[in-house]
């Protein structure tokens, strides 16, 4: 079933054929929902381009294009607006004959492109942590927006593969073995799980001798030779390190409700020989003062001079680009990808940009598309990158637990009757779901400032507000004594109220959303469209008396679709509902 937009929009276009021939072939529709309900449901100004082509009177256009427009079955009659708008009110009938479909689709109207055979088969890249630090606000927003877009994708039906690009490789393992082995010398013998404590104190630690100490920093140096050459003391200790920050990273996925899979530097690394190989034999490998570079077309510094992508060190080691050139050629050759994406902060644009670019010159990409969906970055009420006060960067563990506090706290005083276990279930859920929703509801190429009272107000674009939306239609579903689930097609009568009419098109704009989020990556589309619908429903719960009316079940349908489109919507954003709070 198509979404209601690509129904009116396939019209539009039809239309524009039919009344301009080849000048209307290919030409934009311009259909978009419109942004007040008392110009009808949608918008088309797809007279005022046209305007310009035929140098004709925008509205003298419009005016042909109703002539064409076969929209009755599903449109009251096209109104034309101002200088050449079109607005198209939908009928009441169609809505409450979609409302019917709905009610018995699981998938609220989403096609499974999968059942199709249209489904991809899409990488996406997020989180992304480096081995024996640990996950910090810095990794919140690839944590969160990463796991939103592979959520919707696999919702989608695509064959969605979450990767996470650890930095587990590399020469800060040489000077971290090495304290390893005078700290805990047990650690490169035992078998068992061994516990170094604070991973991130013990970097700290390792990085303070290596700044200080000549003699750990040649120590450092030949440990990083050992573990290159596959030597089992240096072996075991880079395993036990990796180890010790899978455990402490887990802990927060399972906190976040984020499931990834692992494929470090590491995982690349054997596979850097034929990358560089097959770079080689294509002639796009240059020598530079020593070191192998690629140099992809159109990227040069402030010197005009062209930028290289450095695919192995003078000294013969190798770095982010070459892991990331190695990366996207498996990802490839080997994993199929039809779609991969990158969710990294928006200072790495250039540095993907230029893989994208010298994979393209390799050959490698043809028909797959590679997609860098950057970030701003998290601010405090300072508008200065957020730190703690004392200037250390703030750890993700230790924000997710005071939002969790902080929503406690509010939960004791608002709702004291309730017992410990579900004010405990309560506070998780809030606290945890307010850090997501409120990254996910920016626009995520902007920087946005972290702020607890905003993110856990009860009112506005929050999780906390969204959350009690939902369970306020559970609250009147038990007043009314019924189960929602047991509403069928036939409960539903013909839309009368404008407020059942604005609610019923309001649910039935899920599957366009979830279509957009898909198609532009972009999370706050969806959380928009959660709170617009949100606030529908309080219009409608306001002007429409639900229990002991005529319209009764009518009305319990809508309520039903509405909470079943939240539910569904926020477990999207990889946020859990209540059905008290």
């Amino acid at each position: 079933m198509s979404h209601i937009l690509g129904v009116v929009k396939q019209r539009v276009s039809e239309a524009l054929v039919a009344a301009f021939g080849a000048n209307g072939q290919g030409m934009d529709s311009a259909v978009t929902p419109a942004t007040d309900s008392k110009f009808g449901h949608y918008q088309c100004n797809a007279a005022m381009g046209l305007a310009r082509v035929l140098k004709s009177n925008p509205r003298a256009i419009a005016t042909r294009i109703v002539e064409d427009l076969k929209v009755g079955d599903i449109c009251e009659a096209p109104e034309i607006a101002g200088p050449g708008f079109i607005n198209m009110t939908l009928r009441k009938d169609f809505l409450t004959g979609r409302l019917r479909d709905l009610l018995g689709d699981d998938r609220l109207g989403v096609p499974l492109d999968g059942a199709h055979g249209a489904a991809a088969r899409v990488v996406v890249d997020f989180s992304s942590p480096n081995i024996a630090k640990e996950l910090h606000v810095g990794h919140l927003r690839s944590t969160i927006i990463g796991d939103c877009l592979a959520r919707v994708m696999e919702f989608r039906g695509h064959e969605t593969l979450r990767r996470n690009h650890v930095g587990d490789w590399g020469t800060q393992f040489g000077m971290l073995i090495a304290h390893l082995k005078d700290r805990c010398p047990e650690a490169l013998t035992e078998t068992s799980e061994v516990d170094l404590g604070d991973i991130v104190a013990f970097y700290k630690e390792a990085k303070k001798r290596f700044d200080e100490d000549e003699s750990f920093k040649e120590r450092a140096r030949l440990e990083v030779v050992s573990l290159q050459s596959g030597e089992t003391e240096a072996i075991r200790g880079w395993q036990v390190l990796c180890d010790q920050s899978r455990r402490q990273f887990q802990e927060i996925y399972s906190l976040l409700d984020i499931e990834i899979e692992e494929k470090g530097e590491s995982f690349y690394n054997p596979f850097i020989p034929d990358t560089l190989e097959e770079l080689e034999k294509l002639g796009l490998i240059v020598e530079s003062d020593g070191a192998l570079c690629v140099y992809p077309e159109g990227f040069k510094n402030k010197d005009g001079d062209p930028l290289p992508l450095i695919v192995r060190k003078r000294d013969g080691g190798f770095n982010y680009d070459t892991t990331d050139m190695a990366a996207i050629r498996y990802r490839i050759r080997e994993e199929k990808a039809d779609r991969i994406v990158y969710v990294t902060d928006a200072g790495q644009a250039q540095h993907f940009a230029m893989i994208f670019s010298a994979a393209e010159k390799a050959g490698w990409l043809g028909d797959v598309e590679a997609v860098h969906v950057p970030f701003g970055m998290v601010l405090g009420e300072d508008r200065k990158k957020f730190k703690t006060r004392s200037g250390e960067t703030v750890r993700l563990r230790d924000l997710l637990d005071e939002a969790v506090r902080r929503s406690r706290a509010i939960v004791d005083e608002k709702n004291p009757e309730l017992d410990e276990v579900t004010r405990d279930q309560v506070a998780r859920v809030v606290g945890i779901g307010a850090v997501k929703y409120a990254d996910l509801s920016q626009n995520r190429i902007s920087d946005y400032v972290f702020s607890f009272d905003k993110m856990l107000a009860l009112q506005g674009n929050t999780a906390p507000y969204m959350i009690y939306a939902y369970v306020r239609i559970q609250s009147i579903a038990r007043k009314v004594g019924i189960d929602l689930t047991t509403l069928t097609p036939d409960d539903i009568a013909t839309l009368e109220t404008p407020e059942e009419v604005d609610l019923a098109h309001g649910i039935l704009r899920f599957p366009e959303v979830i279509e957009a989020v898909e198609r532009e990556l972009a999370p706050n589309r969806l959380t928009d469209y959660l709170f617009d619908l949100s606030q529908t429903f309080s219009r409608f719960y306001t002007e429409n008396r639900v229990a002991g009316d005529p319209r009764e079940t009518t009305r319990l349908a809508l309520c039903a679709l509405t909470a079943r489109v939240l539910r569904k919507g926020l477990s999207l954003l990889g946020i859990q509902v209540l059905d008290q709070m």
